[in-house]
């Protein structure tokens, strides 16, 4: 790298890293209080309720790999989605009248800062699927990090933007537009979070025709030591004293069918 680049990324690194942490997204996370319940709703799709909010996350369509899970009609403040594949950004039909955002950017809401950061839907640099959306927000005195339907390995520039999340949602189960268990794996090694929900992943709910992902052993076989909680429901409360002292823990809900 030439003396001058380097010079100029070192610098939108400390700024970026001075947002981070210093920041309106920072800042956000230091007034709130409390926990943050998450619902999983199957497949990627999460409900986010604490501090006043409720924040559904890539409501789909019941179709292939989604086909056994109920359709996610539950009432929302704001509605983030990654793309507009019907298997994580069908908002048609949903109750109320909630906020939609499905673009990178940044928005502000009710006092609160969400960040959509772009990223490839596919390993051919987008070409296929188009642009994933991975979400960052801070709610319940956590920093969530949502990475919806990613597929290729995060870039420095993206790494700066999404942080060290306190919480990661992360696709695990391959197939042709999102990560499998080896490259959640090194997405994980790069984000370095506090706790992991695998998302993504082939359930009872998939159609055995036409869902192409995989389960989720492959992926917690590949994660060593780290300790597994599997859930026994569907929701759980996160707060600052959820997160480990040391290291990572991976959370697992359950479903109901």
């Amino acid at each position: 790298m030439k003396r001058r680049q380097f010079i100029q990324f070192a610098g939108v690194s400390a700024l970026s890293t001075l947002f981070l942490s210093t920041g309106p997204l920072a800042r956000s996370s230091h007034a709130q209080t409390g926990s943050v319940t998450v619902q999983w709703l199957g497949h990627t799709c999460f409900l986010f309720s604490g501090n006043g909010r409720r924040i559904l996350v890539n409501p789909f369509r019941t179709i292939g790999c989604t086909a056994g899970y109920r359709t996610p009609d539950v009432v929302a403040n704001l509605v983030m989605i990654s793309s507009r594949l019907l298997d994580e950004g069908s908002v048609e039909g949903l109750p109320g009248n909630p906020r939609i955002l499905a673009e990178p950017g940044v928005y502000e809401f009710s006092n609160m800062q969400v960040q959509g950061i772009a990223t490839a839907h596919d390993l051919n640099e987008g070409r296929r699927f188009g642009t994933n959306v991975v979400w960052r927000w801070s709610q319940g005195g956590l920093t969530i990090l949502h990475m919806g339907g990613a597929a290729a390995p995060i870039t420095l520039e993206e790494q700066i933007l999404m942080g060290r999340p306190d919480v990661l949602f992360i696709p695990v189960g391959g197939g042709l537009k999102a990560y499998d268990a080896e490259r959640a794996v090194q997405a994980i090694d790069v984000l370095n979070p506090r706790i992991i929900v695998p998302t993504h992943y082939r359930t009872a709910a998939a159609d055995p025709e036409t869902c192409d992902i995989s389960g989720l052993d492959e992926f917690l076989s590949r994660l060593g030591d780290v300790p597994v909680t599997r859930r026994t429901a569907d929701s759980v409360s996160f707060s600052r004293a959820s997160l480990p002292e040391t290291g990572r823990k991976v959370e697992v809900f359950s479903y109901q069918f």
